[in-house]
Parts: C-alpha cells; sequence; structure tokens
C-alpha cells in the first residue's frame, strides 16, 4: 500500500508542528523519518493515525484521499502503529491484549479466546517472534512486549506499520532481531514508517530517509550517506557525533560502593552484595538492559531506597540512610531516568524548575524571599546554553517536549558546584546536537576532578563516555571492564554472562580449534 502526505500542517495555538510537509512511503518500503527532538516526527505520524486532526493537508493510500477521526478510522484503512511508550496493560496476557477494545465473542456472548491465541500463534509462526499467546505480559521482557505490539498491529491487518523510537529501550541483540524482523516484514509488502534519532539503525535498515527540522522537511537522503551528513541535516550544521575526551587525570578514590543490598518494597532482591569504586576524574559507566537494578542503584545513593545494607560513601563521608536534602546538600548532582516523574514539577515553570533545589539559597533566595530577578536571569542563560525550546521562561515544564524537559533537568543539575554526579538516560529523547552538548559537559565535570556515574542504555554512549564500564544483571555486577571491549562481549554480559565467564568461554574455544587443526 503506497501513502502519501500532502500539505499536512498540524498547529497547536501559535505553534506549529508540522508546517506544510509532503511524504510519500511507497508499498513494501521501509522509510525512516529523522529529526532532532520537537521537530514534528511523532506529531506528523500521530496525525496519520488519527490522534491528531490537521489543519491543513490531506492523507491518500493507493491515490485515494482518506478522512481518519480517530485511530479506529486508521486501523481500519490498514495503518498500525507501535507507540514508543508500549499501550499494553501488564497484568493482561498477550491474548488478552490483542483483542482489548474489539474483544471476539461466541456464542452467548462469551469471550472467544481461543481466536485470539490462535491469531497470536500464527503471526508469532510467520514471522519467528516466539510469543505464547497464555504469557503474561509484565512476565515478558521488552524486547518481546515490543513484538506484542507488533503482533497487535498486524492482527489489524496492517498494510502500513509506524514504529516510534523502537530500539530506545531494547538489547543490541534485540535491537538486531526488530531490524530483521522490519526486513521480513518489507519482504512480505509491508511499508514501515521508522522514526529513531539512531543514526546507525537507520542506515542499516532504511530504504529511503526523510529529515524534518523544527517542523519543516528539509530534505531527503538514501542510506548511503554518511553519520555526520545526516546529523548536519537533522540539526542545521556540523556536529562532531565522537566524544573529544583526553586521558582521564585520575585523583584519589572519591566515591565507594560496599556490599551494597537493596530489597523493594515487596522485599524482593534488587542489588545483591554490589561493590565499586571510582576515583576523581572518572567517568564510569553502568550498562545493562533496563530493570537489572540501575535504578535501584542510583535511588539507594541519593536516599530513595529505604531497605538498603551495605556502604554507600563520598569524599569519606558516608551517605547511606541519609535524606535526599543531606546527598545533595552534599555535593551529588543528580538526573533521574524519569524526567517527568523524578526531575520535574510538571505545573511549575521553567523558571521554578531550574532553581528547585536551591530556591532556598543565594542568589535566588534572601532573608526568607525570593528574589525574582536573578532566578529570571538564571532561566534566561540556562534555556540559551541548553537550547531549551519554550515560548517563555514561564511556560510550564509539563508542556515541554520530551527532549526539552530532559534538557531542563540537565541544565538545573550541570549549573551548580558538584563533588559527584550521577546521571541515568542522561540523553534519552535529546537529538543529535543536544547529546554533543550533554557529552561536552559530562566530560568537562570529569575533567574538573570529580566522579561522574553514567546509567545508560544507549551502547553507543557506554562506549564513548566511559573510562570504565561496569555492566549490571539481576542486580549484580557482571565485570568492570574498559571502553574497548567489544559490543558482543558487552552484550553477552548483559544477558548474565561474567566477563571471566566470557574469557573462559572463548579461551575454551580457541583451545578446541587448534586440537582439531592438530587433528
Amino acid at each position: 500500500m503506497k501513502l502519501e502526505l500532502r500539505g499536512i500542517t498540524k498547529r497547536f495555538g501559535d505553534f506549529t508542528a508540522n508546517d506544510n510537509i509532503n511524504l510519500t512511503v511507497e508499498s513494501g518500503e521501509i522509510h525512516a523519518l529523522l529529526g532532532e527532538n520537537g521537530a514534528g516526527k511523532s506529531t506528523l505520524m500521530n496525525v496519520l493515525y488519527g490522534l491528531y486532526q490537521a489543519e491543513e493537508g490531506e492523507i491518500l493510500l493507493d491515490d485515494q484521499v482518506q478522512h481518519f477521526d480517530g485511530p479506529g478510522d486508521a486501523m481500519r484503512a490498514g495503518i498500525g502503529m507501535v507507540h514508543q511508550h508500549f499501550m499494553l496493560v501488564p497484568v493482561f496476557t498477550v491474548a488478552e491484549n490483542l483483542i482489548l477494545g474489539h474483544e471476539p465473542t461466541r456464542f452467548g456472548g462469551v469471550l472467544d479466546l481461543d481466536a485470539a491465541r490462535k491469531r497470536v500463534r500464527e503471526i508469532s509462526d510467520r514471522f519467528g517472534f516466539d510469543i505464547d499467546p497464555d504469557a503474561t505480559v509484565e512476565d515478558l521482557s521488552v524486547g518481546a512486549q515490543q513484538r506484542v505490539e507488533i503482533i497487535k498491529a498486524l492482527s489489524q491487518d496492517a498494510n502500513i506499520l509506524v514504529l516510534d523510537e523502537p530500539t530506545a529501550v531494547l538489547t543490541p541483540q534485540e535491537t538486531d532481531e526488530l531490524i530483521g524482523i522490519m526486513k521480513q516484514l518489507r519482504e512480505q509488502g509491508t511499508s514501515i514508517v521508522f522514526i529513531t534519532h539512531k543514526l546507525r539503525e537507520v542506515r542499516a535498515v532504511a530504504d529511503k530517509i526523510t529529515v524534518i527540522r523544527r517542523g519543516k522537511l528539509v530534505g531527503s537522503a538514501d542510506p548511503s550517506a554518511s553519520n555526520e551528513e545526516l546529523a548536519a541535516l537533522m540539526v542545521g550544521r556540523a556536529v562532531d557525533l565522537t566524544v573529544e575526551k583526553n586521558p582521564p587525570k585520575l585523583g584519589e578514590e572519591a566515591f565507594r560502593v560496599d556490599g551494597l543490598t537493596v530489597f523493594g518494597s515487596d522485599n524482593s532482591l534488587r542489588i545483591n552484595d554490589l561493590s565499586f569504586s571510582i576515583r576523581g576524574g572518572e567517568v564510569l559507566v553502568v550498562a545493562g538492559v533496563q530493570g537489572n537494578g540501575q535504578t535501584e542503584l542510583a535511588e539507594a545513593i541519593l536516599g530513595l531506597q529505604s531497605q538498603v545494607k551495605g556502604s554507600i560513601t563520598l569524599d569519606g563521608k558516608e551517605l547511606r540512610n541519609q535524606s535526599v536534602r543531606r546527598t545533595i546538600d552534599a555535593g551529588l548532582g543528580f538526573v533521574p531516568e524519569d524526567r517527568t516523574k523524578d526531575g520535574l514539577v510538571g505545573e511549575f515553570t521553567i523558571a521554578e524548575n531550574l532553581v528547585l533545589n536551591r530556591i532556598d539559597q543565594e542568589p535566588f533566595s534572601k532573608l526568607g524571599g525570593l528574589r525574582l530577578g536573578a532566578i529570571r536571569s538564571y532561566a534566561e542563560d540556562a534555556i540559551e546554553e541548553f537550547d531549551i525550546r519554550t515560548p517563555s521562561i514561564e511556560t510550564h515544564a509539563g508542556r515541554l517536549s520530551g527532549g526539552n524537559q530532559q534538557k531542563v533537568v540537565l541544565a538545573r543539575e550541570l549549573g551548580r558546584e558538584l563533588r559527584m554526579l550521577i546521571a541515568s538516560q542522561p540523553t534519552r529523547g535529546l537529538d543529535v546536537g543536544s547529546i554533543e552538548f550533554v557529552h561536552e559537559q559530562i566530560i568537562a565535570a570529569r575533567d574538573s576532578g570529580i566522579p561522574v556515574l553514567i546509567i545508560s542504555t544507549e551502547l553507543d554512549e557506554v562506549v564513548e563516555l566511559a573510562d570504565r564500564i561496569m555492566v549490571m544483571y539481576g542486580g549484580r555486577s557482571m565485570g568492570i571492564v574498559p571502553p574497548n571491549v567489544s559490543r558482543g562481549d558487552l552484550g553477552q554480559m548483559m544477558a548474565g554472562i561474567p566477563a571471566d565467564k566470557i574469557d573462559a568461554l572463548r579461551q575454551s574455544v580457541t583451545e578446541g580449534d587448534a586440537e582439531g587443526a592438530v587433528a
């Protein structure tokens, strides 16, 4: 099925998110949609899916003009969409999620789950998804949940599939599997619109690339284009895609974790006897699939976890069981992984959010009163420095795009004197230009002599930033390795194989090959 978007314009008040955009996706084509954060990619696809109504323009399928009043109309026309944040009910089975909203019944109005199970098996077998229709969604890996979302779309006979940032939470192996699935769908005639900011993946799978910048279509490219060419199209300037850093000037041990054990609210073991240290002037990056104790590690350091054993020291002072306020006052900068829940107050202005952790300190307050001029001046400078795109410093933080919300959090934490920086997923949702800036700031913090702990699921980021890499799996460390470790070894560690076992396995294979050669 051929898709055409002609002159699509979508406005939110005075803001134009999509400005006269034309896009053509041929039948059986993987069409990548690239653009920096807030460029209007997801908005355009939400117009296609019927979630938004465009003020101008039209949608055509096989040269026929369409009118979608909602997602139901789009699905009936053969359009499916897998959103960045999955639309699944965790406590339901795969089959139950498949039929949610259009439940088939048998005689007497009895729910026909057998038909749903059969449909899951058909699609799963067809594409090699290996999904059990009776599995509960919350028990599946993130990669498997994504396959469930794709099965949902295909079960509605989708001829056009929109994938919005589909690899954001996948391991390298799961990403490779998804790319294989996309190619298989293409071979069977499905058209795919692939929204992503990961240039390597675009070049690996796309047939055509369209770039949107600030709501306008600015160009197209072939997959043969270099990362630098694509990044320049996205941002409008040349972008340095590699982190420029000198060898670390290591100081004394500044941060240490000994025997850290953390239990969740349900008394389940989240971190099991974890120990590591970071020296001044060093970046330690924690890698791993999300959900293996990284969140609990960051929260335990900050003081947000209540059932904690072991020791956490910064500059020789114990942080365990301290209040969050005391930990922050000790000089800890903290960028949480969930900016909406833990990083911002959505109903506060940008200016207020930028000084949240210093609102009671000079120069922002004096003698119990706020100094609004100082807050305003600081906010204006931070907005310019971090390229926070907003009509005003008085805009509520909750109204910003996800990437711009992240910039507010980063600007607040990096804008004060620190003794240590912890950043969890620091560039999630950011465009390549903003990523370049954030990475520069992290390395600048490291070069100032403080210890830096980064938690990231982005392997490119892990390797670029790290002086050392610690991989976590099941709440344990699989080992600490240098940044020049192979992606294959990192992937195995992320799957639960300790680093020393990988070396032993490699040695065993090498010896076996040698014995075979002799024989």
